[in-house]
């Protein structure tokens, strides 16, 4: 096994948290209220890692985060990611996940179907992005439930952080106020 470094950094959003090897980035972590808070999260899942500098790559990811972070568009496609402790399903849910782009949502149930699933394995990419070990480059925050309802977000903040990142790319959830004002009887 590869061994892993990690890095705390500040962004628009809060203290985010990345990890990586030789082979790519391992582990992100969504932003909380504190560095300490963040690097604890990230070291829960990846007790063995040490901090360090990271590579020219890794460095190109965390500037994308922030000017994520600060409302700019971006695309983490090209970021290579080490997804090798992952089984295959779930490395091509993440693979479809990651094919949907800024300010774009798809569904549990959709993503099943592209992948020649049946409407069951809607579970699985709900469990697969509930395991997301990589959080916004794997963009499961744009994968919905059923009907375009939020679903669930396993990051600091839930279902509310889910939404905020939706809003940065400029996806409404909520339904559009009417044209027309009631009348109020």
């Amino acid at each position: 096994m590869a061994a892993h470094q990690y890095l705390i950094f500040g962004t628009a959003g809060g203290f985010c948290g990345i990890a990586w090897n030789d082979i790519g980035i391992t582990r992100f972590q969504l932003p909380t209220k504190s560095a300490d808070s963040t690097e604890r999260l990230l070291l829960r899942r990846l007790p063995e890692a040490e901090r360090g500098t990271p590579p020219v790559e890794v460095q190109e990811a965390i500037e994308a985060v922030k000017r994520y972070f600060a409302g700019e568009e971006v695309d983490f496609s090209r970021f290579k990611l080490d997804l090798q402790d992952q089984g295959d399903f779930f490395r091509e849910i993440y693979a479809a996940a990651r094919r949907v782009g800024w300010g774009h949502t798809t569904t549990y149930g959709t993503i099943a179907r592209e992948l020649g699933a049946g409407p069951e394995a809607a579970r699985d990419v709900g469990q697969a992005m509930a395991k997301n070990p990589v959080a916004l480059i794997i963009p499961c925050h744009r994968v919905l439930a059923a009907g375009g309802k939020i679903g669930g977000f396993s990051a600091p903040g839930g279902s509310t952080s889910k939404a905020h990142m939706l809003e940065l790319e400029g996806v409404r959830l909520t339904p559009p106020e009417p044209a027309q004002q009631s009348l109020g009887f």
